[in-house]
C-alpha cells in the first residue's frame, strides 16, 4: 500500500502541552479528516509535518520519502492552505501568482489562471479586497498550480459561512477525482468532512484517540436516549460518554443493541454523526472512561 503521508511517533513538548507519539497514515488518493478541539494539537502536528517547527521525536514521510534535512523535493509535492493568509493587500491575484511562481519548479501559470477563473476570482482584484472565503480559494489555487500531490489544509473553512464552506468541499471533491492526489484536512467543523473524508483521525490533548475509516466509525456508534433511572452501572460501562439531565440520559455507545436490551426496548436509538462522536469521546475522557 502506497502512502501519501505517514506519521510515526511524532512528539513535541511545550510548557503546559505535550504532543505524544502521534502516529497515523494516509493512503494515496484518499482524504483524511483531522479533528479535535481547539488546542488539542492539530496545528502543532501540521507544523511538524511541514517542518515549520523542530520535532522532539518521530518521523514524517511524504509520498514515501522522509521529511528532514533538505526537504525541497518533498515540499514541491505539498500544497499548504492554512487559516490565515499573509497576502500583500495591494497586490492583485495575477501579481501574487507571478510572485509565487519562481518558488516552484513545476509551476503552471496556465493552470493557475484556469483555477482562478474556475473559483470565480477576478485576477485583477487586489488581495485586500477579497473576502475570507475568496482568500481561501486563492490559497487553494496557489497550492494546486504547481502539481501538488498532497494537500495539507489547516482549518481552511474557519470563519466561513455555510455557502463558502460547501463551495470549498465541492472544489476538494473535484481535486480528488485525480487519484494521484491526497488531502489531509484539519478542522473542528466536522460537517465539512461528512461528504468528503475517507478516514478520520481524532486528536485530544496531544494524543491520537482513533484513526480509522469514517464509514466504519459512523456504522459502529449510536446515540441512545432513555430514562435516567434505568441506566445501571453495567449500562454505563457500555457508553463512551454520557450526558444526563434530571430525568433522562443521552449517550454514545458502540454497543447500542446490548444497551437498549438492558435499559428497555422503548429507548430511542439514533445514528451518530462525527460531531457526536468527537463530543462524547471528549466527555468520556473527562469523566475518566
Amino acid at each position: 500500500m502506497e502512502h501519501a503521508l505517514k506519521v510515526n511517533g511524532l512528539s513535541k513538548h511545550y510548557p503546559g502541552f505535550m504532543l505524544s507519539a502521534v502516529s497515523f497514515s494516509l493512503e494515496r488518493g484518499a482524504v483524511m479528516g483531522f479533528i479535535g478541539r481547539n488546542g488539542a494539537g492539530k496545528t502543532t502536528t501540521i507544523k511538524l509535518i511541514m517542518g515549520l517547527i523542530r520535532k522532539d521525536a518521530g518521523s514524517v514521510e511524504v509520498l514515501g520519502r522522509e521529511m528532514g534535512g533538505d526537504d525541497s523535493d518533498n515540499k514541491e509535492k505539498i500544497g499548504f492552505v492554512y487559516d490565515e493568509h499573509g497576502f500583500y493587500g495591494n497586490m492583485t491575484i495575477r501579481t501574487i501568482g507571478r510572485l509565487v511562481a519562481p518558488f516552484y519548479r513545476n509551476w503552471n501559470q496556465e493552470e493557475f489562471a484556469r483555477l482562478v477563473m474556475e473559483f470565480g476570482l477576478n485576477p485583477s482584484r487586489k488581495a485586500g479586497e477579497l473576502s475570507r472565503g475568496q482568500r481561501t480559494k486563492l490559497a487553494l489555487a496557489l497550492a494546486l498550480a504547481h502539481g501538488a500531490e498532497l494537500l495539507v489544509l489547516d482549518e481552511p473553512t474557519s470563519g466561513l459561512d455555510p455557502v463558502f464552506r460547501s463551495d470549498l468541499v465541492d472544489i476538494l471533491y473535484c481535486v480528488i477525482q485525480d487519484e494521484r492526489k491526497s488531502i489531509f484536512f484539519s478542522t473542528h467543523n466536522t460537517t465539512d468532512l461528512e461528504r468528503i473524508a475517507d478516514y478520520i483521525t481524532f486528536i485530544e490533548d496531544g494524543k491520537i484517540v482513533f484513526s480509522e475509516c469514517k464509514d466504519a466509525l459512523l456504522e459502529r456508534y449510536r446515540i441512545v436516549k432513555g430514562p435516567r433511572e434505568r441506566l445501571s452501572a453495567c449500562g454505563r460501562e457500555m457508553c463512551v460518554g454520557i450526558r444526563e439531565t434530571r430525568t433522562g440520559f443521552e449517550a454514545l455507545s458502540a454497543s447500542a443493541e446490548d444497551l437498549s436490551a438492558l435499559v428497555g426496548e422503548d429507548v430511542i436509538v439514533e445514528k451518530a454523526n462525527l460531531e457526536d462522536i468527537m463530543v462524547y469521546c471528549v466527555k468520556g475522557a473527562a469523566d475518566g472512561k
